[in-house]
């Protein structure tokens, strides 16, 4: 049970990190920019090259998750307000557009072939029988320290007020006083760093590849959507719900319901499980667990 709650814990932190950014950013434009996942992506890759350049990994994620941020909010003033003057739809579609442009990037740069940081071998730790290692150990803390942090920008400073005003209602916040523009720029920028972050984080817990973003890309949709997409810490709760049903869908002995000894649902269908529990929660609440309603594409 121990082993069953770190693996939750720490396949939630991967998807939290992308979704919160993923449902920010949609609170404020109202529209789920698929490119968003590509940003973990190129972080990892980023903070891997510039450790190869001879950075320790820490600066290395730092100075990477802060130019991811700088590049979403390029991307946006270029690319996404444009767009979503045609309307969501376009915007969203220019999106997926956006996310394949980058997987041919990567496809260039970085190859096809799997890449680690290089990290010291450690044995892994025991917790009350549970196997954790330190690296996923950091990976964790770190990402709950900015799951904490985005919390309290959004709940306890001036910054938090005007996006929560924003995202209500943009016109009246603007007749208030509030740069709605400027407010959108910070969270596109928080989001990018958030997602480089999380990739970041993936990728020092394992391999990455240039499929990174796109293997985590129908998680982090399910997660966002369950926590209510638009509700940034809702979606929280949705990276924790759909990590639970992806590891307990790949933990638990079917062998004795088929007349079996042993019979254990392959990994690659764990996001099959969460799409279906998705479905599930979606037929009672359709607009997520913490949103009663929401516009949508």
């Amino acid at each position: 049970m121990v082993q069953f709650l770190v693996d939750v814990l720490i396949r939630a932190v991967d998807l939290a990190l992308i979704a919160i950014g993923l449902s920010s950013v949609y609170s404020l434009i109202r529209f789920p920019n698929v490119a968003l996942v590509q940003y973990a992506t190129t972080g990892a890759l980023l903070a891997l090259a510039l450790q190869m350049a001879g950075l320790p990994l820490l600066a290395a994620g730092i100075v990477a998750c802060l130019m991811v941020g700088a590049l979403a909010v390029l991307l946006n003033l270029m690319v996404f307000e444009r767009l979503l003057r045609a309307g969501s739809a376009i915007a969203m579609i220019g999106s997926l557009a956006l996310s394949m442009v980058f997987s041919a990037i990567f496809l260039v740069t970085a190859g096809p072939r799997a890449q680690r940081f290089e990290l010291d071998i450690a044995p892994p730790l025991r917790f009350l029988g549970a196997r954790v290692t330190e690296h996923q150990l950091i990976a964790a803390a770190i990402s709950a320290v900015a799951i904490a942090g985005f919390a309290l920008i959004l709940f306890r400073t001036d910054l938090g007020r005007c996006m929560r005003a924003t995202a209500t209602n943009s016109v009246l916040a603007r007749a208030t006083g509030i740069d709605t523009r400027k407010v959108t720029g910070t969270v596109v920028f928080l989001s990018g760093v958030m997602a480089a972050l999380g990739g970041i984080g993936i990728a020092v817990k394992g391999e990455m590849s240039v499929h990174l973003g796109l293997d985590m890309l129908l998680p982090v949709f399910a997660a966002a959507i369950l926590g209510g997409l638009g509700n940034a810490l809702g979606a929280a709760v949705g990276a924790l719900v759909i990590a639970m049903a992806e590891t307990l869908v790949t933990n638990v002995n079917f062998g004795p319901i088929f007349g079996q000894s042993l019979l254990f649902i392959p990994a690659a269908y764990a996001t099959a499980a969460s799409f279906l529990l998705l479905v599930i929660v979606l037929l009672a609440r359709p607009y997520g667990l913490f949103v009663s309603e929401v516009k949508r594409v």
